[in-house]
């Protein structure tokens, strides 16, 4: 059995190139430019919702921002901002803001003030 096979990149998908870095193994165009894993944008119900959340990050509070429907670079640049509102890091990842620590109401007034339908979630 070729040990290749069960491989994630196929059994003969590149992998890295010397002309563009690394590249998909499905389109075989750059990551950065791969056309085969850009997902549609779900819109949502047009509610941004604002949550608290600790699992999974030993103890430490997160604030996540759901259901903004941004596409992938501008919902970087709006973390950006957000983040700096708060003074606080944080990531923007699979349409989904995280902003480090307790901030849901500053979020939430902050989204306000830009135009957004904000609802808090959680408890």
């Amino acid at each position: 059995m070729n040990p290749r096979k069960n491989c994630a990149s196929g059994p003969t998908g590149l992998v890295y190139s010397t002309d563009v870095g690394r590249t998909c193994p499905l389109c075989r165009r750059a990551i950065a430019a791969c056309i085969c894993a850009v997902k549609p944008v779900d819109k949502g119900d047009g509610v941004v919702r604002v949550s608290r959340e600790t699992q999974g990050r030993g103890g430490k509070a997160v604030t996540v921002v759901r259901g903004l429907g941004l596409e992938a670079q501008a919902l970087a640049v709006l973390g950006k901002r957000l983040k700096s509102a708060c003074g606080a890091g944080g990531t923007a990842k699979d349409g989904v803001l995280e902003v480090q620590g307790d901030h849901v109401d500053k979020v939430i007034e902050w989204l306000q003030k830009e135009g957004q339908v904000v609802k808090r979630s959680g408890g």
